[in-house]
């Protein structure tokens, strides 16, 4: 069965209520959520996002759905480096273009701020793209960076792999199903996963 099914209709439910947008029961805790899927069904989480967010838009919310890999790209064309990467990159050894998109997209002083510029005054906001920025730009990286009194509203990352917590509180995220996972190692962030997140009524 594919790690998609059903999950536009649960998103829709949760998403939209108001004791989700209004981030009750979060506390201090930074409201990013993380929704883990299979790598094999990224095609068709897309579309499930793709729909998700316009269900939401006709409730009246404002969605921001920011895919990390287009971030990068208008990153790459801020500073001037597009044009040449395309033309050019077939030439470049691999190393020299990891350091390349990694210095561009370094996610405390580039992509972080980009990203908040682009999430803006949005009531909630999804983000796609952790499986195509892989390995230049990791999803725990970018959560490293993200300070509490950025995130103002629920953000949901949504990431093909998996993502779990430990006795201590430590948090890993698998991408790809991969055997070694990347520790989050900042101690203010607090990521819920929403694969078992359940909103009790007030």
């Amino acid at each position: 069965m594919s790690s998609v099914s059903g999950l536009d209709k649960r998103l829709q439910e949760i998403l939209a209520r108001p004791e989700f947008l209004e981030m009750r029961g979060v506390a201090k805790e930074v409201p990013i959520f993380i929704q883990t899927y299979s790598p094999a069904d990224d095609d068709q989480l897309r579309l499930v996002v793709r729909g998700v967010e316009q269900h939401l838009r006709k409730q009246g919310l404002r969605v921001k759905h920011v895919d990390l890999f287009e971030l990068v790209l208008q990153l790459l064309e801020a500073k001037g480096y597009l044009d040449v990467v395309l033309q050019e990159e077939a030439s470049w050894s691999k190393s020299d273009l990891f350091d390349t998109l990694q210095n561009v997209a370094e996610p405390t002083s580039a992509l972080v701020p980009k990203l908040m510029e682009e999430l803006g005054d949005a009531q909630i906001s999804l983000i796609t793209g952790s499986g195509r920025v892989y390995p230049f730009l990791r999803t725990h990286t970018i959560l490293e960076a993200l300070q509490p009194a950025m995130v103002r509203h629920p953000v949901v990352i949504f990431f093909p792999g998996e993502y779990s917590q430990d006795a201590d509180g430590g948090s890993y995220l698998r991408l790809f199903g991969t055997s070694t996972a990347s520790k989050i190692e900042n101690p203010h962030y607090r990521a819920t996963n929403l694969a078992y997140f359940d909103i009790k009524s007030s």
